[in-house]
């Protein structure tokens, strides 16, 4: 049996869940997440707990039991706390500022990169070398700054380009130059 699935998802107090079919709601303090959940796969609220069932075990109804626990959590997570997700950028000139609610992306570009937050999202720039996306549910989170990143993605030889905070860029060597020729 799913691992993850079996664990119950403990409610913290001022979330609301609600179960109508196979609609999932979750309400908190920083806003409300709905999610569709499949049919076969049912879903208990008891006290503080969301627990997450299945039918069989068939390999299809084995992997949806963890997904939709796993799903659940983020969103009880995403009302309670938010989800953030740091980006850094590298190279010279390469910036970011913040303009209204849009992000400003100066990258070597002949004009610089407009990006719109999607519903939910809020953009933080502490420095200019720094982005911070913030929002609640953690699918868009990681979207938005998928999208950030793929304006200018991490060259391998100086690791300029726009980077996750946490990411590792492998470095390839640059040429060997005229030593080795006579």
């Amino acid at each position: 049996m799913s691992r993850i699935g079996r664990k119950p998802v403990v409610i913290p107090q001022g979330v609301q869940v609600e179960v109508n079919g196979n609609t999932l709601k979750v309400k908190g303090p920083k806003g409300e997440l709905t999610q569709t959940v499949h049919p076969d796969i049912k879903i208990v609220v008891e006290d503080n707990l969301l627990k997450v069932e299945r039918p069989s075990d068939q390999k299809e109804h084995r992997s949806l039991h963890g997904l939709t626990r796993s799903l659940a959590a983020n969103m009880v997570e995403g009302v309670t706390n938010g989800f953030t997700k740091g980006l850094e950028i590298n190279g010279v000139g390469y910036r970011a500022t913040k303009q209204g609610n849009n992000l400003v992306l100066a990258m070597g570009y002949s004009h610089p990169v407009e990006i719109q937050p999607l519903k939910g999202i809020e953009f933080e720039v502490p420095a200019p070398n720094k982005i911070i996306v913030k929002g609640i549910d953690k699918q868009v989170v990681g979207q938005m700054a998928a999208q950030i990143r793929a304006v200018r993605e991490p060259e391998p030889y100086k690791g300029k380009g726009i980077k996750y905070e946490n990411e590792v860029i492998k470095r390839k060597a640059g040429k060997a130059g005229k030593a080795g020729k006579k």
